[in-house]
């Protein structure tokens, strides 16, 4: 068994090695101080030049003190403000008295009489006007290189604020220095009294107002805290703003600072609860955050963040705040019929970045018919949003971009729909992106999958001058017919897969003006098929077999050997180049135009019966009239002459070939398609 530890020999035995000469070190530095520091010398025995200095020190300490005591501070208000105009470039004056007592454990300054004027832009309007602050500073804290303040108050302050359109703020003492966002930072203060505090806002880039009373109290009764409320209008709507804080009796720099904020205007609503995290840092705090209004992006009025249009929506998440990062997480809520749920993240920088990652489970597509500017409208209960609806019978949407909105900020969006409901295109999924930087919107992807096939492509929209300049290149793989022509009475009169291509562009403010002036092609090919024997006939014309087999109801079918429509855009009108249907009955071939801008229809199909008929009618079908309800009839006026199956597909091989390689660089190894090609030659 060891030994116990014998603690008083342990303790002497420390001392004598440790303590011990340490001590003795001490006490040869000491007497080698005595012995030859001349200023210890002079201090134990001064000499007569020794008492001359410390009693002039002395002397020079009072009259400082005395003179500090007894000095009129007033006579500095002169110099103080000539010295803050002539740095700050605007009028600033004390013209009140101004009392400083420093000979206290709390330094304190009372200034009356506040003037700091405008810029030179904005002289007509004081930034602000205050009849008396009083502030005091707690000394220990300041020697020891921090500011507390026991008590901050300002009495009948008023307080003007002027943004401009080109981004002046006449808040800004140094224009030179830029707004970093970051937030304020302000000092330690344990008792803010404001009084009859008015603050007056006009923002004239969003055209915003605000008058507002602004009030601090200190106390445990039910009037105490911080209050801001006012009301003013913003683009001509009313707006309301009510902030309110917890008095400041209370606060630690380790305690949050709880606070609530309610602002409504231009048809939306924000309301936060939340707290600063670190008080008197006001770049920092977390809140939950819930917003509601009849569409999004009304809220550029209100938060200056560009948003899409949108059906009305009702969003709630949890709101941070760091420095001059905003982080909007977690939300969940609709928009229209659709839950929208994903993060926003705002950089608040001299240039705004937004970043946006947004999904849905359950999409309502036409409430993302309403993002591309189409009217529509959701119920009630926000269970569904009708199909776009058509405003002075034109079916595109005819919605301004805010071109001006868009030159404000950059940013990316990802958005993805895992489901979408029931809906007459068959959509099944979506998936989109798209970058902002520098006024262009680039879009990519452009994403639509359906039950069979899909829609992809991109899109370009230069913003950087007042009417965009646009861009698009849209492919389409695999959609099937039966999707676009319903079954009716339990057949279906038309079947297949199509393959298609849009690329077009030029100027335009919406999808309406885009397209009444925009250049490009539309091409749209059906490799192979299947269409009601009637209907087939009835390409030709043929009065003994194709109304007869229509008004008995015939349900046989005929077999689409390949179906092409080609159009060239030019200024908006798209014209026929080749239009070409070819089935085991008929060959049709057609001609025409559309008119994007005015979306009405002017086509004209001629048929070829590929077998004799007795009785046959040989005359045009023409489609004319509204994109939204088009006519479709028979050129009776007119009889065609044979015109000869050969000469009719040897004068539509070679468009029909190169457009393959246009829509789908495989398409021309489809064997119907090949067939109709081999059949020409």
């Amino acid at each position: 068994m060891s030994k116990p530890l014998n603690w008083r020999d342990f303790g002497s035995d420390f001392h004598r090695r440790a303590v011990a000469p340490a001590t003795a070190r001490a006490r040869v530095w000491r007497d080698w101080v005595r012995d030859n520091d001349p200023v210890y010398a002079a201090a134990r025995h001064p000499g007569r030049p020794e008492k001359w200095a410390l009693g002039l020190v002395l002397t020079l300490t009072l009259a400082v003190a005395l003179f500090l005591a007894l000095f009129d501070w007033n006579m500095l208000r002169g110099p103080i403000g000539r010295w803050a105009s002539a740095k700050y470039d605007r009028e600033i004056a004390l013209t009140g008295d101004l009392d400083v007592d420093l000979f206290s454990w709390t330094p304190s300054a009372v200034v009356r009489g506040l003037k700091i004027g405008g810029p030179d832009w904005a002289r007509q309007e004081d930034t602000a006007n205050v009849d008396e602050i009083r502030a005091s500073v707690r000394l220990r804290k300041l020697l020891a290189g921090q500011i507390e303040m026991p008590l901050l108050s300002f009495t009948r302050p008023k307080v003007v604020l002027i943004a401009t359109r080109d981004g002046r703020k006449s808040w800004q003492l140094n224009p030179n220095k830029p707004d970093t966002g970051e937030g304020m930072k302000l000092p330690v203060i344990q008792q803010l009294v404001i009084t009859d505090g008015q603050l007056s806002f006009d923002e004239q880039r969003r055209r915003m107002t605000l008058q507002a009373a602004v009030d601090a109290r200190e106390g445990a009764n039910g009037d105490a805290g911080f209050l801001l409320e006012g009301r003013g209008a913003v683009n001509g709507s009313p707006l309301k703003l009510k902030i309110q804080g917890g008095p400041f009796i209370n606060i630690r720099r380790n305690r949050p600072y709880h606070f609530q904020a309610d602002v409504s205007g231009a048809g939306s609503s924000l309301s936060a609860r939340g707290a600063i995290t670190r008080p008197f840092d006001l770049g920092r705090f977390d809140a939950t955050l819930t917003m509601q209004g009849r569409d999004l992006s009304d809220l550029y009025l209100l938060t200056g963040v560009t948003l899409p249009n949108t059906p009305p929506y009702r969003l709630s998440g949890a709101l941070n705040r760091n420095e001059r990062v905003w982080t909007f997480r977690d939300f969940d809520g609709r928009v229209g019929a659709s839950d929208l749920s994903g993060e926003v993240r705002v950089d608040a920088a001299q240039r705004l970045r937004v970043d946006a990652e947004l999904r849905s489970r359950r999409l309502d597509i036409d409430d993302l018919a309403a993002v591309l500017g189409a009217r529509t409208r959701t119920n009630a209960a926000g269970t569904d949003t009708e199909a776009p609806v058509v405003v002075g019978g034109k079916l595109l949407p005819d919605a301004k971009l805010q071109t001006e909105r868009l030159r404000t900020m950059d940013g990316t969006l990802t958005y993805r729909a895992t489901s979408v409901k029931a809906n007459e295109f068959d959509v099944r999924a979506v998936d989109l992106g798209a970058d902002l930087k520098d006024g262009v919107l680039k879009l990519d992807p452009i994403s639509f999958n359906f039950n069979r096939g899909e829609l992809n492509g991109t899109a370009r929209i230069d913003a950087t001058k007042d009417t965009p300049y646009n861009a698009v290149d849209l492919r389409l793989a695999g959609y099937p017919l039966e999707s676009i022509v319903p079954a009716r009475n339990g057949s279906v009169p038309l079947s297949g897969r199509a393959l298609g291509r849009a690329r077009l562009e030029g100027p335009g403010a919406s999808i309406h003006d885009f397209a009444a002036a925009s250049k490009g092609s539309l091409s749209l090919v059906v490799p192979n098929g299947r269409m009601r024997a009637a209907f087939a006939e009835l390409l030709g014309i043929n009065a003994s077999a194709g109304l007869l087999k229509l008004l008995s109801g015939d349900q046989s079918e005929s077999r689409i050997r390949c179906a092409v429509a080609d159009f060239g855009v030019n200024n908006g009108t798209a014209t026929a180049r080749t239009f070409v249907i070819d089935t085991d009955v008929v060959l049709a071939q057609g001609k025409g135009s559309i008119d994007l801008g005015a979306e009405t229809l002017n086509l004209r199909i001629d048929g070829e019966s590929k077998k004799p008929r007795l009785l046959r009618l040989w005359a045009p079908i023409t489609v004319s009239g509204p994109l939204t309800a088009p006519k479709v009839g028979v050129d009776v006026g007119e009889v065609v002459g044979q015109g000869g199956l050969a000469g009719l597909l040897g004068a539509v091989v070679a468009p029909v070939t190169a457009l393959f390689a246009f829509v789908d660089p495989g398409l021309a190894e489809d064997a119907d398609c090949g067939r109709l090609i081999a059949s020409a030659r």
